[in-house]
C-alpha cells in the first residue's frame, strides 16, 4: 500500500501527485548559479567604469548585454523544451554557461570592453536556457495547487548564489587600498595602461571557480532521472499539436498574460537597477571607502533578499499573495523616495532594505501569470515570461542615462519608483477585479461560474462531487484565497462527474452544478 502511495504519477496537465524531493532540491540548486552570474555583473559594472573610464550609461550596458541574451534565447529555448524535455534544455544551458565563462580568458587578454560584453552575452545565452526551463519546471514538479510555493522555495536559493558571486568579486576582483579612480588619478598614462591590464586579470578569478562548479553540476544533472512533466494529449498527431504561431496568437489575446509580462518587465528592471548601482551609490556618498568595502552593502542586500523570501513565504500562507505584494510595493515606493532625496549615507541602507521587499515578486508574478495560460501553451508562455527579463537590460540603462543627465547617481534612483508603483497598481487591480464569477471549473474545457456573491468573503471552502454510476458523495476541504488557488481532486478511472458543488464552511452555501462526460482520472477546481 505504501508503495502505491509513494508512486510518482504524472497527470494529464503535466503536474505530479507529489514532489520528488531529491530532484526538486537539485533543480533548486540551479537557481544560485544564475544568481552568482547576475551579482558578478554588479562587480563588473563598478570595475569596468573605472578601468575603461565609462559613463554610468555605458557601464550599465553590462546588464543590457546580459539580459539581452536572455531575451533572444528564450523562444529558442522553449522550442527545445517542446521538442525534447526540460532536462535537455537545462543541460544545454549549463554547456553555454561554461563556454561563456571560458570566454573571459581571451577577453582579459584583448582588454576591450566589447569583448567582455560578448562574454557576458554568451553566459546569458546559457542562463536563458536554464531559467526558461527551471522556473517552469519548478512549478510543474509536484501538485498544481502548490506550484507558486514551489517556485518561491526554489527562488529562495537565488540569493545564496547572488551573495556568493558578490563575495567572489569582493575578494578576487576588488583589491585593497584606495578606490580605482583615486589610484589612477595620480598615475601617468603608461602606468594607467599597465594598471588596467592588471585589474582586468583579476576579473578572471571568479569565472575560473564557476567553471569547476558548473562542470560538477552538469555531471550530476546528467546522471539524475527526472519526470518529463509535459502535458499529455490523447492524439499526438501533427494536426493536434500547437504551433508557435498559434501559441503566440493565443497569448497576444490573453489580457491577464500581457499585464503579467509588463509587471514582470518593470519589476526585474527595477531589481537589477537597484542592485547595479548600490555599490556606486555607496562610493558616491562616502569617498573614503573603496570598491571592496562598498561590496559589503551588496552582501547585505542579498542577505536581506534571502530573509525577505522566507518572510514572504510565511505571510503568503496567512494572507492573500497579491495583498502581501501590494503592501510590499507601497513600502518599497516610500524607500525609493528616501534613497533618491535624502542627502545622507542612510540612503545606502535604504537601498539595502529594498532587497527585503523584492524577494517574492519575480516568482509570484511568474507563477500566477503562468496559471492564466492553458496547459498546452505552458512551455512557450514560460519562455515569454523569462523574456520579460529584458526589463533588466532597459531600466538600468535608463537609470544610468538619467544619472549622466542629472549629474547625480542618487537622484537617478527615482526611475525605480515608477516601476514599483506600476507593479503595486497591477497587483491592487488584481485584488479589485476578483469576483465570484471568476471561479472556473475546468474539465474538458467546460466552465462552472455560478457561485454566489458570498464567496468573496471567506477563505474556507468545501468541494463536493458525486461519482456516477455509484452515486457516491465525495468531499474535499481546503483553505484558499480567491486570488489564486487550484484544487486537484482525483477520481477513479471509470467514474463520471454527476454533479459538483462548492460551499462555504461558515455555513452559507453557494453552489453550481454541471454534468460532465467521460472518465477522467482527475479534475481541477481553479480560482483565478
Amino acid at each position: 500500500m505504501n508503495n502505491e502511495n509513494n508512486k510518482l504519477i504524472q497527470y494529464d496537465d503535466g503536474y505530479l501527485n507529489r514532489t520528488p524531493i531529491f530532484q526538486f532540491i537539485l533543480l533548486s540548486c540551479l537557481f544560485p548559479l544564475w544568481g552568482a552570474a547576475a551579482s558578478l555583473n554588479d562587480i563588473l559594472i563598478t570595475q569596468f567604469k573605472s578601468v575603461f573610464t565609462l559613463s554610468d550609461f555605458a557601464s550599465a550596458l553590462v546588464q543590457s548585454a546580459f539580459y539581452g541574451g536572455y531575451f533572444l534565447i528564450s523562444i529558442p529555448a522553449s522550442i527545445v523544451i517542446r521538442k525534447t524535455s526540460y532536462k535537455t534544455a537545462i543541460l544545454c544551458g549549463l554547456l553555454f554557461y561554461i563556454v561563456g565563462c571560458s570566454l573571459f580568458f581571451p577577453a582579459s587578454h584583448m582588454a576591450t570592453y566589447t569583448m567582455f560584453l560578448f562574454a557576458v552575452f554568451s553566459i546569458a545565452i546559457g542562463l536563458g536556457f536554464l531559467e526558461t526551463a527551471s522556473n517552469t519546471y519548478s512549478t510543474m514538479l509536484g501538485p498544481r495547487d502548490k506550484s507558486t510555493l514551489r517556485l518561491n522555495i526554489s527562488q529562495t536559493f537565488y540569493p545564496i548564489g547572488a551573495a556568493s558571486g558578490i563575495l567572489l568579486g569582493k575578494y578576487l576582483v576588488f583589491q585593497d587600498g584606495d578606490s580605482l579612480s583615486a589610484q589612477m588619478a595620480s598615475m601617468t598614462p603608461e602606468q594607467i595602461h599597465i594598471f588596467r591590464l592588471e585589474m582586468l586579470q583579476h576579473t578572471l578569478e571568479p569565472y575560473r571557480v564557476m567553471i569547476f562548479v558548473l562542470i560538477a553540476v552538469f555531471i550530476l544533472f546528467l546522471l539524475t532521472k527526472y519526470p518529463k512533466c509535459k502535458v499529455k494529449t490523447v492524439d499526438t498527431s501533427k494536426k493536434n499539436r500547437t504551433g508557435i504561431y498559434e501559441t503566440l496568437k493565443y497569448l497576444s489575446k490573453n489580457g491577464k498574460f500581457k499585464k503579467g509580462i509588463l509587471a514582470e518587465f518593470l519589476y526585474v528592471g527595477m531589481q537589477v537597477a537597484i542592485w547595479s548601482f548600490t555599490i556606486r551609490l555607496a562610493l558616491t556618498l562616502d569617498h573614503s571607502i573603496n570598491e571592496r568595502m562598498a561590496a559589503d552593502f551588496m552582501v547585505m542586500s542579498f542577505a536581506c533578499f534571502f530573509i525577505g523570501k522566507f518572510v514572504a513565504n510565511f505571510l503568503m500562507t496567512k494572507f492573500s499573495v497579491n495583498k502581501v505584494l501590494v503592501v510590499y510595493s507601497v513600502i518599497g515606493c516610500m524607500l525609493i523616495l528616501y534613497i533618491s532625496f535624502v542627502p545622507s549615507f542612510t540612503a545606502v541602507y535604504a537601498a539595502v532594505a529594498m532587497s527585503i521587499l523584492m524577494g517574492p515578486c519575480w516568482a509570484t508574478i511568474y507563477a500566477e501569470t503562468l496559471k492564466s495560460v492553458e496547459e498546452k501553451y505552458t512551455e512557450t508562455a514560460g519562455a515569454i515570461l523569462v523574456m520579460a527579463i529584458i526589463g533588466a537590460a532597459c531600466v538600468p540603462a535608463i537609470q544610468g542615462l538619467v544619472s549622466d543627465m542629472l549629474g547625480s547617481m542618487q537622484l537617478s534612483f527615482i526611475v525605480n519608483f515608477f516601476c514599483f508603483a506600476y507593479v503595486g497598481r497591477y497587483l491592487y487591480k488584481k485584488i479589485q477585479n476578483i469576483s465570484p464569477e471568476s471561479l472556473n471549473f475546468q474539465h474538458s474545457g467546460l466552465k462552472l461560474t455560478t457561485l454566489g456573491s458570498d464567496c468573496a468573503s471567506s477563505k474556507g471552502y468545501i468541494v463536493r462531487w458525486v461519482e456516477a454510476p455509484s452515486n457516491k458523495l465525495l468531499t474535499t476541504a481546503f483553505e484558499a484565497s480567491l486570488e489564486s488557488v487550484t484544487v486537484t481532486c482525483r477520481l477513479s478511472v471509470d467514474s463520471k462527474i454527476a454533479g459538483i458543488a462548492m460551499e462555504h464552511r461558515n455555513p452559507k452555501v453557494s453552489e453550481g452544478r454541471h454534468r460532465g462526460q467521460g472518465g477522467r482520472q482527475y479534475m481541477h477546481l481553479s480560482l483565478w
